[in-house]
């Protein structure tokens, strides 16, 4: 699976947290059309079939890269580490 880039599911994730709120207003076609559309969106782009899943797998990903962000993070003796958890000399 292609992983997403975490600004794009970010914004998907704002844009469903929107269209719920948006139903929850106004339960219109036009709410419903779009909280339809924007879990379809996230379902295509975490490569799941349900919002659920969608919802679990954006969650997965976005923690996956906080955490490689965090083992990459400068180290105390000045050093970081790269994807393949090598040290960088800084």
């Amino acid at each position: 699976m292609i992983t997403p880039h975490t600004q794009v599911l970010r914004v998907l994730l704002a844009r469903y947290a929107e269209a719920c709120a948006r139903l929850l207003e106004h339960d219109t076609a036009a709410s419903r059309g779009f909280l339809r559309d924007t879990a379809h969106t996230l379902c295509v782009v975490t490569g799941t079939c349900g919002i659920k899943d969608a919802l679990a797998t954006a969650d997965r990903l976005l923690a996956t890269v906080a955490t490689e962000q965090s083992d990459a993070a400068v180290r105390p003796d000045g050093a970081s580490r790269d994807q393949a958890g090598q040290t960088l000399a800084v």
